[in-house]
C-alpha cells in the first residue's frame, strides 16, 4: 500500500483509494459538458459543408476560416475542461540553441502579460513542427494547450491512426480540422504524408498563417510494452537504449521536415521535453495519470514541467540536400517515379538519425537531472515561466461551444418552417 504521505498524483491509479460521490457527480458533468462540446463543433463542421461545394474560390477561403474557427473553439474547450476539472499549471523553460541559458531580458521578449503581469502567451515561431517525448495519451491533450498559449491553436495538425478516421463526432471531426490518417505501413504512408504535409505548408506560407505540426518521434508510449522493443531495437543498432524515453524513430520527422522546408523556408523546430511531477524514476506515466483519472477522478498534474529549444530546420538541422526540390510542386500520388523529397540517401538518413537520438540523450539527461533537483537544473531559465491552465477572457467560454450556433439554428428553422 502506498505511503499515507504521499499525494494522489504520487500514488498509481490502481491503488489510490475510491472516487468519492461528490467528484463522480462532477465527472458525470464532465462528460456532459465536454461531449456538448465536442457535438456542437462537429455541427458546425456540417453547416459548414455547403460553403464548401460552392463553386466559387471566395467561398473556398470563407470555408477554411469558419474550419479554423472551430479548431480554434476544440482548443478552448480543452483548456476550459482543465481550468473547471482539473487545474493545472504549465511551467516553462526556455533554451535558444547555440546561446544556452536566456537572460530575464530575452524571456520577456517572448512572453505576453497581461496589465497585472501575469503571463497569458508566449511568442514563439509561428510556423514550426512541435516534437516531444511521449508518456501518456493525455500529452497531445497538453501540447494542444500549449498551442493555445502560442495563438497557434486555429492551425495544429497531428498524425493519428487510420482507424480513428471514422469515429463518430471525433473521428469526423478530426477529418474536418485536416488532420493526417497514416495506416503505419511506411511503405504506403510515406508519400501520403510528403503530399499533405506540402499541401498544408504551401497554403500557411502564401496565406501567411501560423501552421503548427505535432509530431511524437517515439510513435508510442513508454511503457512495460514498449521498453523491451526499444531495447531490442538498441541491441540491434548496436547502441545504447535510452532510460526514461523510447529511441525515437527518425524517419517520420525526417520525411515531413523535407517536405515542409521547400515551402516554408524558415520553418522552425521546437523540442519540448515534458516531465509530470509524481512519476518516479523509470515508471510509466499511464501508471499514474490517464484520461479518466485527470478529468473525472481530478487528479491532474499540479504542474507540467516543460523544457523548450528551438531550431531554425534550414541551418541547423541536418535534414539533407534539397536544392532540387520544387516549392511550387507537390508530390504526386499516381507517380510511378520516385519523388526526391521521399527519397533520401543513406548517409542523409544515418546523419539525421544520429542527430535526433543525441537530441533524445539529451532528454535522458534532463530527466535525471529532474529527479535530482525536481526541475531542470541545466541549460535553461533560472526561474520557470508559470502559465496557469486558463481561458484568457470570459468570451472565449463562448468560444468553446462555438456560441451555440448550430443550436440557434436549429431553432430558428424550427420556429419558421414547422
Amino acid at each position: 500500500m502506498a505511503s499515507t504521505n504521499l499525494q494522489l498524483h504520487e500514488v498509481p491509479v490502481a491503488d489510490r483509494p475510491p472516487t468519492p460521490w461528490l467528484r463522480r457527480l462532477k465527472a458525470i458533468q464532465f462528460i456532459l459538458i465536454f461531449d456538448l462540446g465536442c457535438l456542437l463543433n462537429n455541427a458546425c463542421h456540417f453547416m459548414l459543408l455547403p460553403i464548401r461545394i460552392l463553386p466559387f474560390r471566395c467561398t473556398r477561403g470563407l470555408y477554411d476560416e469558419g474550419i479554423r474557427y472551430t479548431k480554434g473553439a476544440f482548443g478552448c474547450l480543452l483548456i476550459l475542461a482543465c481550468q473547471w476539472f482539473a487545474p493545472t499549471t504549465l511551467s516553462i523553460t526556455f533554451e535558444e540553441q547555440g546561446q544556452g541559458r536566456l537572460t530575464k531580458d530575452e524571456i520577456d521578449q517572448i512572453v505576453s502579460r497581461d496589465e497585472s503581469g501575469k503571463v497569458i502567451g508566449l511568442k514563439l515561431p509561428k510556423k514550426s513542427v512541435l516534437i516531444a517525448n511521449h508518456q501518456m495519451y493525455a500529452d497531445w491533450w497538453y501540447a494542444w494547450c500549449l498551442a493555445y498559449f502560442m495563438d497557434a491553436q486555429k492551425d495544429v495538425f497531428i498524425v493519428l491512426k487510420k482507424s480513428l478516421k471514422w469515429l463518430p463526432i471525433v473521428g469526423w471531426g478530426m477529418q474536418f480540422f485536416r488532420f493526417i490518417f497514416l495506416a503505419r505501413s511506411w511503405a504506403s504512408d510515406r508519400v501520403a504524408l510528403a503530399r499533405q504535409l506540402s499541401r498544408l505548408g504551401k497554403q500557411a506560407q502564401e496565406e501567411d498563417k501560423p501552421f503548427l505540426f505535432l509530431l511524437y518521434p517515439e510513435g508510442t508510449l513508454v511503457s512495460k510494452d514498449t521498453r523491451p522493443i526499444s531495447k531490442k531495437f538498441a541491441e540491434k543498432q548496436g547502441i545504447s537504449d535510452m532510460k526514461h524515453t523510447l529511441l525515437p524513430r527518425s524517419t517520420g520527422l525526417h520525411h515531413s521536415l523535407r517536405s515542409l522546408v521547400p515551402r516554408i523556408p524558415r520553418l522552425k523546430l521546437i523540442d519540448a521535453t515534458v516531465v509530470y511531477p509524481g512519476i518516479p524514476p523509470m515508471g510509466y506515466g499511464q501508471t499514474y495519470y490517464t484520461l479518466r483519472s485527470i478529468f473525472m477522478n481530478g487528479v491532474p498534474p499540479p504542474v507540467i514541467h516543460i523544457h523548450l529549444r528551438v531550431f531554425d530546420v534550414g541551418e541547423e538541422v541536418p535534414i539533407g540536400d534539397l536544392s532540387n526540390s520544387n516549392p511550387s510542386a507537390l508530390p504526386n500520388l499516381s507517380s510511378s517515379k520516385k519523388i526526391a523529397e521521399t527519397d533520401i540517401p543513406e548517409a542523409e538518413k544515418n546523419e539525421f538519425d544520429l542527430w535526433l537520438r543525441n537530441l533524445w540523450r539529451e532528454k535522458d539527461l534532463m530527466f535525471d537531472a529532474y529527479h535530482s533537483a525536481k526541475r531542470f537544473a541545466s541549460g535553461g531559465t533560472t526561474v520557470p515561466v508559470e502559465i496557469p491552465v486558463r481561458l484568457r477572457s470570459s468570451r472565449e467560454v463562448w468560444d468553446a461551444f462555438c456560441f451555440f450556433l448550430p443550436v440557434v439554428l436549429v431553432t430558428y428553422v424550427w420556429r419558421r418552417f414547422v
